[in-house]
């Protein structure tokens, strides 16, 4: 298998070498590095190319990495049904940056956009409908974020008195940035079904 990825990769290459940073087989899988600028051309190639036809859109993801200047890395999986082969695209992504959709190549990618859109807030040119998909329409930030607070920003709650759900800065109650990573078996006052057998071992 990984003799024909790499005939794979070699036929990639040498068609569109302005769309292959690098190339490489991870876990039976082709992984490819493009740059942004050429990534519609790579899907319209790897869908059309005899040799390739990656016809069906697997999933979109992408990666947070706050720390480099290019924040991101938005990843493609294709699969090929006629050759038996996957393949991974990544490319980097700064901060700001959009991305032409894919939408016109692979209608699938739709959900998946809107998906990264809400998740990392990586916005999508020509997409027709990006909206939120997993989160609610009045959500502030997105949550896949690395520096995304894990009690996010706003809660939500249904008041009797107007009768309708608001929004509400995050008071949490009790004291959870504190959180000393006791166990409860560490420190309580009660004894639980099993505990003497922690002292037998000790002794």
């Amino acid at each position: 298998m990984s003799e024909h990825l790499k005939e794979l990769a070699d036929i990639i290459e040498a068609k569109r070498p302005d769309c292959v940073v690098s190339s490489e087989i991870v876990n039976g899988e082709l992984s490819i590095i493009c740059p942004p600028a050429c990534l519609s051309g790579l899907v319209e190639f790897l869908k059309s190319d005899r040799n390739c036809q990656f016809s069906t859109l697997v999933d979109i993801t992408a990666v947070d990495y706050p720390a480099r200047d290019a924040r991101f890395d938005l990843v493609y999986h294709f699969l090929s049904m006629y050759q038996n082969h996957r393949i991974r695209i990544k490319t980097a992504l700064r901060d700001g940056d959009v991305m032409p959709s894919i939408t016109g190549l692979h209608p699938s990618a739709g959900w998946f956009e809107r998906e990264v859109f809400d998740m990392f807030g990586i916005v999508f040119t020509g997409h027709a409908d990006l909206r939120r998909l997993l989160t609610d329409y009045g959500f502030r930030g997105h949550p896949l974020l690395k520096d995304f607070p894990t009690t996010g920003y706003t809660e939500m709650r249904y008041d009797e008195t107007e009768k309708r759900v608001i929004y509400e800065p995050v008071n949490l109650t009790q004291d959870y940035r504190q959180f000393d990573f006791m166990s409860p078996w560490e420190g309580g006052e009660y004894v639980l079904p099993g505990d003497e057998k922690s002292g037998e071992a000790k002794g």
